[in-house]
């Protein structure tokens, strides 16, 4: 093979891959399937919560309104709710938001539940990860 020449064989496979996303959007196009998001239900529950770290590390979950604590997470459980919260406070460290507002999980009239960060109006869909994932915050509300 010279230098000049390609072989046609990545040249085929670069057109079947152009096909077959043609293919796919003109399905998806003319089958009237809709791929927006979904509109949230209207909440049914809300909670304001905030969490705290204690010595021991275990991560108390406290209702922000009561100031009562809801649940205290032993260390080495809780693991949905413990890497749920790292992602959300990661987000705030990153844009340099302290933790004066609580987080906000929302009930919704379809049975879904939102976990949102109102400082960086980051949301989760918690039901996104499971019954059993979405049944830890659930019972918070």
């Amino acid at each position: 093979m010279s230098a000049g020449h390609l072989s046609p064989t990545p040249l085929r496979a670069l057109v079947a891959l152009l096909l077959c996303a043609l293919a796919a959007v003109a399905w998806v196009r003319l089958s009237g399937m809709d791929i927006r998001q979904q509109a949230d239900a209207p909440a049914v529950a809300l909670r304001t919560l905030r969490f705290a770290d204690t010595a021991d590390g275990s991560l108390q979950v406290i209702d922000d309104r009561s100031g009562r604590v809801l649940e205290t997470v032993e260390p080495g459980h809780g693991g949905f709710i413990r890497s749920t919260l790292r992602g959300l406070v990661r987000e705030r460290k990153r844009q340099s938001l302290g933790d004066q507002l609580p987080f906000e999980l929302i009930g919704r009239a379809d049975g879904r539940l939102t976990l949102v960060d109102p400082a960086t109006q980051r949301r989760i869909d918690l039901e996104a990860f499971g019954s059993a994932n979405a049944a830890t915050f659930a019972r918070l509300l």
